[in-house]
């Protein structure tokens, strides 16, 4: 058990919850309108819809710090918990090793849940083996996006596009994904969805960054909120949680607004705190965007 418990910080749990989101609303949308009297829920496929993001996000997190190690950009921070690599706790053949896992993780249950979603080979019109070439072609992305936001030479989270990457994998691409892999359909109103609960998720990586930013630009980590500069990226993360309510009320999924006080609450305390004073505001950015995630798909 001791051994486990070396790896629990680098797996970062608390993340979890924010990559669920996607799933969860997609799915909810699918059938809390006119879809639910077509169709019963696939429970299977929403697991492994599951299943398959909570591997990536740990591969997203596990990929991330070996690559921030290897850069030197973990090294010294004060005043934040420090993972597995930089605490000397887990060796580098070890992190690799954990990465592997949950790449091979990442693979079975995503070829699972597609393979389940669509079953193309007993589609005689092959219009479903093509969806699901689509799909384990989007996976396949979705894994390289995993582990390239720090780790590699031509890492896209040193260049500014980690808020662009987080934004089409765990707001797009899990929402439309999510709805599509129960009813094999989009509209607009999913779309529009997707983007309103990607909004707060980029917002969680935005946080950790306007926290590091002073770090990060030491290390040449440009961060998109370390090219706004500290006021500037406070105002894009206030912005961000109010285009997700903005758009979810456009929709008439007004049960999201019961989160407004919290998310005011929220972007006060950003101004008014620096540093790992911010961390403390994590968990409740996560928690609160699952929570809007379910609250909007009460119809």
């Amino acid at each position: 058990m001791k051994k486990m418990n070396k790896y629990l910080p680098s797996l970062r749990l608390r993340t979890l919850p924010l990559s669920m989101s996607g799933i969860v609303l997609g799915t909810g949308m699918a059938f809390s309108g006119h879809w639910a009297s077509i169709a019963p829920i696939q429970w299977a496929v929403f697991v492994l819809a599951i299943l398959t993001t909570l591997s990536l996000q740990t591969l997203s997190n596990l990929s991330n710090e070996l690559g921030d190690a290897l850069k030197g950009t973990d090294a010294d921070q004060q005043g934040r918990e420090a993972y597995g690599l930089q605490a000397g706790t887990v060796s580098l053949a070890e992190m690799k090793r954990l990465i592997a896992l949950f790449i091979v993780l990442s693979i079975l249950f995503g070829t699972a849940l597609v393979l389940l979603a669509f079953r193309p080979f007993s589609d005689p019109s092959g219009l479903n083996i093509g969806q699901t070439a689509l799909f384990l072609f989007l996976g396949a992305l979705a894994i390289i996006g995993a582990m390239t936001y720090t780790l590699g030479k031509h890492s896209y989270g040193y260049i500014g596009l980690g808020d662009l990457g987080v934004f089409l994998f765990f707001g797009l691409l899990s929402t439309i994904g999510g709805y599509y892999l129960q009813t094999q359909s989009l509209t607009p109103e999913v779309i529009c969805a997707a983007v309103a609960i990607g909004c707060p998720c980029v917002g969680v990586l935005n946080l950790n960054n306007v926290r590091d930013m002073p770090h990060d630009r030491l290390h040449g980590k440009r961060t998109f909120a370390s090219i706004l500069g500290a006021t500037g990226g406070r105002i894009y993360h206030a912005c961000l949680l109010i285009a997700s309510l903005v758009i979810f009320a456009a929709l008439g999924r007004y049960w999201t607004l019961c989160i407004l006080p919290l998310w005011i609450g929220h972007v006060i305390y950003i101004f008014r705190h620096d540093g790992s004073d911010l961390d403390k505001q994590m968990p409740v950015l996560m928690f609160s965007t699952l929570f809007v995630a379910c609250l909007a798909c009460i119809a």
